[in-house]
């Protein structure tokens, strides 16, 4: 069985012969043993609190068998606003109930959840229940070491 070790940063260049597709709480999982498309059994042994994103690089001690972390498609709830104050409004709430939440520059997104895709709508926003990958935001204190990658839904600025 693969032992990975270390997270390198996402190079899209990098040829990376093995993929390891992961759901958005899976890819908090610093030492676990998960199974790659290929059908083989990887054992993750990461430094606790690392998270994983999608693109980012996998190898063992010996920095070999390079793996391509994959976000999995996995049932979400987006919420979109035809207001910029709206959509904001909104994840201030969703942030006072700590929901893991991926931001876009014209969506929220979230877990399946009916209490709040009430609120949701209540607040003014429009949800749509979809199978996407889900990439919500470590957290302002949660990263451990892990810096802050901008991802590429977010302009610049």
């Amino acid at each position: 069985m693969l032992t990975l070790t270390q997270r390198l940063p996402a190079d899209p260049n990098a040829a990376a012969p093995h993929r390891l597709v992961l759901s958005a709480e899976e890819r908090t999982r610093s030492r676990q043993r998960f199974v790659m498309e290929n059908g083989e059994e990887v054992q993750l042994m990461l430094p606790r609190g690392t998270l994983l994103r999608d693109g980012d690089l996998l190898a063992g001690a010996d920095g070999s068998a390079l793996v391509r972390v994959r976000a999995m498609a996995e049932p979400v709830l987006t919420a979109r606003a035809a207001h910029a104050l709206t959509l904001l409004r909104a994840a201030y709430h969703l942030g006072n109930r700590h929901v893991a939440l991926e931001l876009g520059c014209d969506y929220l997104r979230l877990s399946p959840d009916s209490v709040l895709a009430d609120m949701l709508v209540q607040l003014g926003l429009t949800t749509v229940s979809e199978t996407a990958p889900f990439q919500p935001e470590p957290g302002a204190y949660g990263g451990h070491g892990h810096e802050f990658v901008r991802p590429p839904h977010l302009p610049h600025g």
